[in-house]
């Protein structure tokens, strides 16, 4: 049955439900030709160290990821072996050997195992199999997903959201070829050597830059705004919901042919030659672009050798290392949390025409005009100056069912930018609308008209006092407040809710001594059961909810104070995303409040909002704390157990609406009532002072810190909720 929602489209329903978003061909995937070389690159050259993929949430990221464990070649293990040991080298120190000389051997298809967000250590890593070791009183190991994902893709969706220390040992495991497991008696090694792919929104929070670096490319994804290209798109989509075994089988031919290139470009990647020329050219890129460490020209080097592999070449050309300096740079130029990613294509190939003609006439110099380095197309490239499978010789690059020239799309559809997905055809950038200001009150007393020029820019690295939550939380792990979680020092023990996390072998024993006459036992090894374990409680450090409710009315408009008052938010922004805090932005003027940012682990979106915040108009203070206050009650709904810390920003004045004070006075009480911490920082300046921030804080029973004190000190200041009790810090 379908429906008809125009002439010629046609709207079926999904044969089967359960079959909707499976097996889609990863050649199906139009446009993104970045993130589908990046991820081909990999595949051919594992070594490179995996892929994180940036983009806006709906631009196939994980469609793209799951599509392509279909087109790796299946691998052979030995049989039984739980750690998928190749039978022509087994590992010597497998947890499952020592495998015999020949052993029996099966093959099967490249494992894709997907981690999710909420997976603790022992399910990545493994752990003690505590239900054998009370049961039959053995120490047997139980592996985790990083060994079923031996020689195979492990998926990371959100990758962001994991928790560092997760990320930590994902990578680890990626760079080594092996994870190494001590936890709970237990000491493992064993291989695990896989294609990891991270995908992630920024929206959604970034990745501490030294994370970053691990990631040996990253690509930014975007969907195309134009509606051709946006046609194409539904209509593959609802043909594969409507026919998924149809629609595969039409892109099989397709799908085939690149799996077979990237078994090809395998094949070839020990003899490609990677010439003194083309090392000096990935050198003086990442020169130029000031990145740290080695790693980069090390990938740069690895990803410039399999893409020369995936083209066909023996040798790198410079528009091999100009392509695997496009996915290998640009995440490790960001040296703060407010540095967007990218890259400069311009400086890209300056440096590379430094190191060209530094190498001119040189004996390997095979960085000449024909290697279509300078835009061109040589003996080897495809239309596109051969910069991916999207633009090569290979399978992607030709006609698909639909005839275009990439793979399927429309022959009119405007080819990929390369960075950001598709552009618009006129040479429109995509759309980057932000939220409108609200409209500025009524004159009032303390109304300024807006300033037409930009607020002087803030002073960066300011260091901003470090303030916690009081108490002891239950939340995410962090680095802010004190919290009970799973990493950290020992306090405690309990009995587990559900499947135990670490071991409290003292209290384990102690709960099962006194039953141990009546289960039996006269001599020998204390006898267990389940009941019987204790799971350790562990005190570390939580991530907060850290609202500000920044005063933007015009008696905080002249340009020194709000350029001070950024400055110190901006430090206190860079305190958050340090600390692992999720951050929301709440600003009044004019005639109310507006939630300039929900929620949020990005701190970049939260200064980008922050440097757009316009001034002026009257001062609505009651609108702000009782905007602050309904955020709070939705974000303790949506996620009960981060704890909130509010950082209230203003000079204490309220000029809006009738009796403007009195609204405040009652406002105050009602942020009050939430039980939320808050903290008021108090922008009053000269000579002459009303002391009205500090009365709001009294109202608040928040701590009162006046503005030059936030960012001048290193020294810690407890926020506290004790009310009745104020506290200043100076």
């Amino acid at each position: 049955m379908s429906t008809t929602s125009e002439p010629g489209l046609r709207v079926p329903r999904p044969t089967r439900p359960e079959a909707v978003g499976a097996g889609y061909p990863f050649s199906a995937v139009l446009g993104m030709a970045d993130m589908r070389l990046a991820l081909l690159l990999n595949a051919v050259n594992p070594a490179i160290g995996g892929v994180l993929v940036r983009g806006e949430k709906g631009t196939a990221k994980s469609t793209a990821v799951r599509a392509l464990a279909a087109l790796l070649p299946p691998v052979g293990r030995v049989a039984g072996c739980r750690f998928a040991c190749d039978p022509d080298a087994p590992d010597p120190r497998c947890p499952d050997g020592p495998h015999p000389a020949v052993p029996a051997a099966e093959r099967r298809p490249a494992a894709l195992v997907e981690l999710p967000v909420g997976a603790a250590e022992d399910r990545v890593v493994g752990s003690l199999d505590l239900e054998r070791a009370l049961a039959d009183g053995v120490r047997a190991y139980e592996p985790g997903l990083l060994a079923a994902a031996h020689r195979g893709v492990l998926y990371v969706d959100e990758v962001n959201l994991l928790h560092d220390h997760l990320v930590d040992l994902l990578l680890d495991a990626a760079a080594m070829g092996r994870c190494h497991v001590e936890r709970e008696g237990v000491s493992v090694s064993h291989a695990a050597r896989f294609l990891l792919v991270g995908t992630m929104n920024p929206e959604e929070g970034e990745l501490r830059p030294q994370l970053l670096d691990r990631f040996g490319l990253t690509v930014e994804v975007a969907a195309s705004r134009d509606p051709a290209v946006r046609v194409e798109v539904v209509r593959r989509r609802l043909d594969a919901d409507a026919d998924p075994a149809g629609f595969a089988a039409r892109w099989a031919g397709e799908d085939a042919a690149v799996a077979r290139q990237v078994a090809d470009a395998r094949a070839r990647l020990d003899q490609v030659v990677l010439t003194d020329a083309a090392l000096r050219q990935i050198a003086e890129v990442c020169a130029a672009f000031d990145v740290d460490g080695m790693r980069a020209d090390i990938v740069t080097a690895r990803a410039a050798v399999a893409h020369a592999a995936w083209q066909g070449r023996d040798r790198v050309t410079a528009d091999d290392v100009r392509v695997a300096a496009r996915l290998a740079l640009p995440h490790r130029r960001r040296r703060d949390p407010f540095d967007t990613p990218g890259l400069d294509e311009q400086r890209l190939d300056e440096a590379l025409d430094r190191a060209q003609d530094e190498h001119v006439g040189s004996p390997d110099d095979d960085t000449g005009a024909d290697d279509g380095s300078d835009g061109g197309t040589g003996p080897d490239d495809g239309p596109d100056g051969g910069t991916g499978p999207d633009g090569g010789t290979g399978p992607d690059g030709g006609t698909g069912p639909d005839g275009g020239p990439d793979g399927g799309a429309p022959a009119d559809a405007p080819r990929s930018d390369g960075d950001t997905g598709f552009v618009d055809p006129t040479g429109r950038a995509p759309d980057q609308s932000t939220a409108q200001p609200p409209e500025p009150g009524s004159p009032g007393p303390d109304d300024s008209p807006r300033d037409p020029r930009p607020v002087a820019a803030p002073q960066h690295g300011l260091r901003a006092r470090l303030f916690t939550a009081p108490g002891i939380g239950e939340g995410v792990p962090g680095r802010r407040s004190r919290a009970r979680t799973g990493r950290g020092r020992t306090t405690g023990a309990r009995v587990p809710a559900s499947r135990p996390g670490a071991l409290h072998l003292p209290a384990t024993v102690r709960a099962a001594a006194p039953h141990q006459v009546a289960r039996g036992r006269a001599k020998g090894p204390l006898r267990l059961r389940p009941i019987d374990v204790r799971e350790a409680v562990r005190e570390g450090r939580e991530g907060n909810l850290v609202l500000f409710v920044v005063d933007a009315s015009g008696s905080m408009g002249a340009r020194h104070r709000m350029s001070a008052v950024k400055g110190a938010v901006l430090a206190l922004l860079t305190d958050a995303y340090q600390r692992r805090d999720k951050v929301a932005v709440v600003a009044f003027r004019g005639a109310g409040a507006q939630v300039l940012l929900p929620a949020t682990a990005s701190v970049l979106a939260a200064s980008t909002r922050l440097a757009e915040l316009p001034t002026g108009g009257r001062t609505p203070l009651a609108e702000g704390l009782l905007a602050a206050a309904e955020l709070l009650r939705v974000e303790r709904l949506r996620d009960p157990r981060r704890r909130p810390l509010t950082l209230i920003v203003t000079d204490g004045r309220a000029t809006a609406g009738t009796d403007p004070l009195p609204r405040a006075a009652r406002a105050a009480a009602v942020l009050r009532a939430t039980g939320a911490p808050c903290v008021v920082v108090d922008c009053e300046s000269g000579p002459v002072r009303l002391d009205l921030a500090r009365r709001l804080a009294n109202q608040l029973a928040a701590a009162h810190h006046p503005l030059p004190t936030v960012t001048t000190t290193p020294l810690a200041a407890l926020a506290t909720a004790g009310f009745g009790a104020q506290r200043s810090v100076v």
